[in-house]
């Protein structure tokens, strides 16, 4: 079986999953309350230097002010090759306006990342103003090919009138067997584009947007549709009629792979996909051999806990761990690229003797990342035994997306116990008796710890009743968490 997406389409949200083999492989979410900001161009302002980061702040109109390094500055080809001479406070002053890209979306409490090397992507390139670079994407991996598009590439640069600001190039892996034509049709596209930001970044306030990048619905058919993909299917008429006019214009060679889908299912709930969504945003990924993955997502890394669980079958234990880390290895490929979890990733596979064995469940590892649109690099294994990895982010997890830190924990992902927060009680009784005086304490709390306090905790309550010659009462507040109260003086 091969790939496909499915788009589902509604006016406050689209949804977008990549198939391959019948099982959801990725999962995009865009709110159009939230969209996100990556590849959006503003003209923004300097609001702070800060030379001991080497860096800036910069006002682009968002709620916090984004951030841009020295080295997302200055040219690649003025950087001098002693990095500490160079200053920020000689490349940017306060209060100056400045042309940027968003690089990473504000993630967290961290505001937008940003650079002024500007790049739009097309069909087949990615275009850099005031660069002269031709690359071509390491995934080409035919020399021929590569030559073969540079060429194309370099002979278009130079047939270009004088006067014309030099532009560089990127040649995506789309571009693998794309035409001469397509090429230079992109080229002139993406020219004519870079010609109306420019125009309209001379009228724009400070600060404002002047380009913005495609929706979710149009990334998905300019970025996802690679040769691989059989059709895409989009459950709502106006969006599929949108994207037949934009696979015409622009990938005209997915036009006929579009597909309107007005089943009576969900669109999402054909291979599971909704489940598969559920399953993404849980700590506990179950695998086929019994045993199991726990995901922990952190504000400094990820980490991923294999365990063999109550897979016992083979005929000797080492045998049983490889194949349940062989197994974690795939499903650890692949919930990365569901969960689009980024940044540092450490796996905890379980200990193996072999060093073969090793060696194949790495393999296996960096076999199922080769798939992964987004960079990755395994490091290879610590003295501890941990793999340790990276994943370019760019845009939030699904987690952040679809998800809010818990009310009662604060995102710890525990609560304290009824007899902890009994024990703070009678904490701040003792407290509250030195300092004031009254015949009478009313506890408010919630229902879980006032249950503990009347029943299991009963005689220590008689005891401090005692001990400080006071009356103490109880009232349940349906209203508190179980982590608040309040000792009132009656």
């Amino acid at each position: 079986m091969g790939e496909e997406i499915l788009i589902n389409f509604t006016p406050m949200e689209t949804r977008v999953a990549v198939i391959e083999n019948g099982m959801p492989q990725e999962i995009y979410v865009e709110r159009t309350a939230r969209r996100g900001i990556v590849g959006n161009i503003y003209k923004g302002k300097v609001v702070r230097v800060l030379p001991g980061m080497q860096a800036a702040f910069v006002e682009i109109g968002l709620e916090r002010a984004a951030f841009i390094h020295v080295e997302d500055v200055v040219a690649q080809g003025e950087l001098p090759e002693d990095k500490s001479s160079l200053s920020i406070s000689h490349v940017l002053k306060e209060g100056q306006s400045l042309v940027v890209q968003v690089t990473k979306d504000p993630i967290g409490t961290k505001g937008a990342r940003l650079t002024t090397h500007l790049s739009i992507p097309s069909r087949y390139l990615v275009y850099m103003p005031g660069s002269s670079h031709v690359g071509v994407s390491q995934r080409i991996e035919d020399p021929e090919e590569r030559d073969r598009l540079r060429s194309i590439l370099q002979a278009s640069i130079a047939s270009e009138e004088e006067g014309q600001e030099p532009a560089g190039f990127i040649l995506r892996t789309v571009a693998e067997g794309a035409s001469e034509n397509e090429l230079i049709a992109d080229v002139k596209f993406l020219k004519r584009l870079w010609q109306a930001v420019q125009e309209k970044t001379k009228k724009a306030k400070v600060p404002s947007a002047v380009y913005e990048d495609l929706p979710l619905n149009m990334r998905a058919l300019r970025d996802m549709t690679q040769a691989g993909i059989e059709r895409v299917r989009i459950d709502s008429r106006e969006t599929f009629q949108k994207a037949q006019e934009f696979s015409q214009a622009l990938v005209p060679e997915i036009a006929d792979r579009l597909e309107y889908y007005p089943g009576e299912r969900p669109i999402f709930d054909l291979y599971n996909v909704e489940d598969e969504m559920q399953k993404a945003l849980g700590r506990k990924v179950d695998l086929k051999s019994g045993g199991y993955l726990i995901f922990d997502q952190t504000e400094a890394m990820t980490t991923v806990d294999v365990n063999t669980g109550a897979f016992v079958g083979h005929r000797n234990l080492e045998e049983t761990i490889f194949k349940t880390n062989l197994e974690a290895a795939t499903a650890i490929g692949r919930q990365l690229r569901l969960r689009n979890l980024g940044g540092i990733i450490i796996i905890d596979f379980i200990d193996m003797e072999l060093e073969e064995h090793q060696r194949q469940v790495l393999r296996t590892l960096e076999r199922v990342l080769e798939k992964d649109h987004a960079k990755c690099k395994v490091t290879g294994v610590s003295d501890l035994g941990l793999v340790e990895m990276t994943r370019k982010r760019t845009r939030e997890s699904l987690e952040h997306i679809l998800c809010e830190p818990c009310s009662q924990c604060q995102g710890r992902g525990t609560i304290k116990t009824p007899e902890t927060v009994c024990y703070e009680i009678f904490r701040e009784i003792l407290r509250q008796h030195r300092a004031y005086d009254t015949d009478t304490y009313l506890v408010l709390a919630a229902a879980p710890v006032v249950d503990y306090l009347l029943d299991d905790a009963s005689d220590h309550v008689a005891e401090l009743e005692s001990f400080i010659k006071k009356t103490i009462r109880f009232q349940v507040e349906a209203m508190y968490s179980p982590e608040q109260f309040d000792v009132v003086l009656r």
